[in-house]
C-alpha cells in the first residue's frame, strides 16, 4: 500500500468516526480502528485530531471546487455559468452529505483556527459566485446590481437549506434544488422566461 493510499484510508475512515460521533466525541484510537492500520501509521500522517479534521474540510472544499470548475468551464455565458454552479454544489452536497456534515456542522463553535478555515471557505466560493454574477452583467443577462451582496445573499440561502438537510435529512437537495434555483435566479434579475429556457438548455 503506498502513502497516499493510506493516508487517504485514514480519512475514509475519519469521514466515517466524525460524522457519526461528531468532533468532541471522535478519538484517534477509533480513526485507527476503522482505517485498519496502526497508530503509528496515523500519527505519521497526522499529528492531531485537529489536523485530521482540517484535512477533511479540505478534501470536500477540493472536491467541490474541482466539479464546480468542471461544470462552468462547459458553460459559455455568466448566467449558465452561475446556474450550474448552483446545480453541482447541491449535486455534491447530495452524493458527500458526510463530509459536508463534517465541513458545515461540526466545524462549528470549535475555536478560531476552524473559524478562520470556514471564513475562508465562504470567502472562497462566494467569490467564486460574485466572478459569474459579474460576468452575467457584463454581458447582459441580469441587470447591473451589487454583486458582493448578492454572492453572498446566495451564500446564505445556500448555506440554509443544506444545513437544515444535513441536521434532518429534509427537504432532500433534489427537491430543494429546482426552487432554490428559482428563487435565487429571480434575487439577481433574471425573468422567468429565461428561467424557463434554462430549464430546457437554453
Amino acid at each position: 500500500m503506498t502513502v497516499t493510499d493510506t493516508r487517504s484510508r485514514i480519512l475514509d475512515a475519519a469521514v466515517r468516526v466524525f460524522a457519526d460521533k461528531g468532533y468532541h466525541d471522535a478519538r484517534m484510537s477509533e480513526i485507527v480502528e476503522v482505517s485498519q492500520t496502526s497508530k503509528g501509521g496515523v500519527y505519521h500522517h497526522f499529528s492531531s485530531k485537529d489536523s485530521i479534521f482540517l484535512a477533511l474540510i479540505d478534501k470536500f472544499i477540493a472536491l467541490l471546487e474541482e466539479r464546480l470548475r468542471a461544470a462552468l468551464e462547459q458553460e459559455e455565458h455568466g448566467l449558465q455559468r452561475v446556474d450550474a454552479a448552483l446545480t453541482v454544489c447541491m449535486q455534491t452536497f447530495s452524493q458527500y452529505r458526510k463530509l459536508a456534515k463534517i465541513a458545515l456542522v461540526w466545524a462549528v463553535g470549535l475555536g478560531e483556527t476552524f473559524e478562520e478555515k470556514r471564513r475562508e471557505i465562504n470567502d472562497h466560493f462566494a467569490g467564486i459566485i460574485q466572478e459569474y454574477l459579474d460576468q452575467a452583467v457584463v454581458d447582459g443577462s441580469i441587470p447591473p446590481l451589487d454583486t458582493e451582496v448578492a454572492a453572498r445573499a446566495w451564500m446564505g440561502a445556500l448555506n440554509e437549506v443544506v444545513l437544515r438537510w444535513v441536521y434532518t435529512g429534509t427537504p432532500e437537495p433534489e427537491r430543494a434544488t429546482p426552487a432554490l434555483r428559482t428563487l435565487l435566479l429571480r434575487s439577481v434579475g433574471v425573468t422567468e422566461e429565461r428561467i424557463r429556457e434554462l430549464d430546457v438548455g437554453g
